[in-house]
């Protein structure tokens, strides 16, 4: 997240001072208020991402300055954390009664101090503008529900009906969070959940499901439909904010972990492929650089599938047969087989699969035609012939470059792309 933003509230000088010390380990940006009057004024006055408060000082104290956070509208989705000599278990639930979302006392150390300020700006990280659809045929249910969401900091979006809430993600409106009850016409929470699941566009967001029924068969089939939550009405409002905030929390730190895990997926399968072409190139004097070559224009994978293809075939001298330059042609496939099996590879399979097709359908290995080859295998294939034409073949010299750009010329006719010649030319004369 961006630079924290925290308000210190207590009386003594020494603690506000070592507090901001500490705080400084996290980068965070610090204001320090003498008292819960000062505090209070300088809350409304601003934007924090925390206040830390002492209990006992002068004007107002730390359970008065927290209700008053906690009932203004501006001021009431701001986290408060409660940091006191008072260890009783009656003040610590008074501290929780007046809105407090954490009560630490001092006596806990450094170490616990900054865990809890660090989880409470992973939270506010976590919701801070995200998105909750609250689905319910009850107005009461849809108003009470969104004022607590809404208090917490979330932005939230209404609707009374499954059906309505489906126009709602259709329109764009897409949540990161949906919270629905169960029996409502037009569509049920049931039809909600098989909706949300079925479309790609919807089916990772978190569904928490809000139901007067505590049939366990129901809510074992509602979890085996996809639900992420189940609460049973009436329920607590905080007991409503926590599991939102937990899923939200879950849900976005799995998404980095699965992030992080295709990055090095990624990054390890580029090294296995980049030892493939370099075990191809080294079997063959052509290759060697040919894939560099093409790769200043379009992908260095478009050849990974020769590696397939025996030495006796790739390498040799003269003309091919009928049936070698059959087994040839099935370099593309062999390519995209061996990409099929890494999901983080999936957008290049296409380029690498079609790169000699031709744009009369005359090409292989599909004889795709015009606009439905791919793109980048467009713009592969006019690079793969210029290297071609102008490097060293075991059966002739290379070209002179303007013989070479005469026939990439000529080859719009039935075999390359017009735009992606057109783009190749100008990047040349660039």
């Amino acid at each position: 997240m961006s630079k924290p933003s925290i308000l210190i509230v207590d009386d003594s000088a020494v603690i506000r001072k070592a507090l901001s010390k500490t705080l400084d380990t996290l980068g965070a940006k610090v204001t320090q208020a003498v008292d819960g009057a000062d505090g209070l004024a300088k809350a409304r006055a601003g934007r924090y991402d925390l206040v830390i408060s002492d209990v006992d000082m002068p004007n107002m104290t730390g359970f008065e300055l927290c209700e008053q956070i906690k009932q203004g509208q501006a001021t009431r989705s701001t986290p408060v954390l409660i940091l006191s000599s008072r260890d009783k278990d009656e003040d610590i639930e008074r501290g929780f009664r007046v809105g407090a979302d954490g009560y630490l006392t001092k006596s806990g150390g450094q170490d616990e101090f900054l865990a809890s300020v660090r989880e409470f700006l992973d939270r506010q990280d976590i919701i801070r503008n995200r998105k909750v659809l609250v689905v319910d045929d009850s107005t009461y249910i849809r108003t009470t529900v969104g004022e607590a969401l809404e208090k917490s900091g979330f932005h939230v979006i209404r609707a009374e009906n499954g059906r309505q809430a489906l126009d709602r993600l259709l329109g764009g409106e897409v949540p990161d969070l949906v919270a629905s009850d169960l029996d409502m016409p037009v569509m049920d929470g049931v039809q909600l959940c098989k909706a949300l699941r079925a479309d790609d566009r919807f089916k990772n967001i978190p569904l928490l499901i809000m139901s007067s029924t505590d049939d366990r068969a129901v809510i074992r089939r509602m979890f085996q439909l996809g639900a992420a939550a189940f609460l049973i009405k009436p329920f607590n409002m905080e007991q409503l904010v926590h599991t939102a905030e937990k899923l939200l929390s879950d849900h976005f730190r799995n998404l980095l972990l699965e992030k992080e895990r295709l990055r090095q997926e990624h990054t390890l399968m580029l090294g296995s492929i980049t030892s493939l072409i370099q075990a191809l190139e080294a079997r063959d004097v052509y290759t060697r650089g040919h894939s560099e070559a093409v790769a200043e224009i379009a992908a260095r994978l478009h050849d990974l599938g020769k590696i397939g293809i025996p030495d006796a075939i790739l390498l040799k001298p003269g003309k091919l047969t009928v049936k070698e330059y059959e087994i040839i042609k099935t370099h593309p496939t062999i390519g995209a087989e061996i990409l099929r099996p890494i999901p983080s590879m999936a957008p290049l399979i296409p380029a690498v699969l079609s790169h000699h097709e031709r744009i009369d359908g005359t090409g292989y290995p599909h004889g795709l035609k015009g606009k439905k080859i791919p793109l980048w295998a467009r713009i592969i294939a006019v690079g793969d012939i210029y290297h071609a034409l102008t490097s060293n073949r075991p059966y002739r010299d290379p070209m002179p470059e303007e013989r070479v750009l005469e026939i990439i010329h000529d080859a719009t006719v039935g075999h390359l792309c017009s735009d992606c010649v057109a783009a190749f030319l100008a990047f040349l004369e660039s």
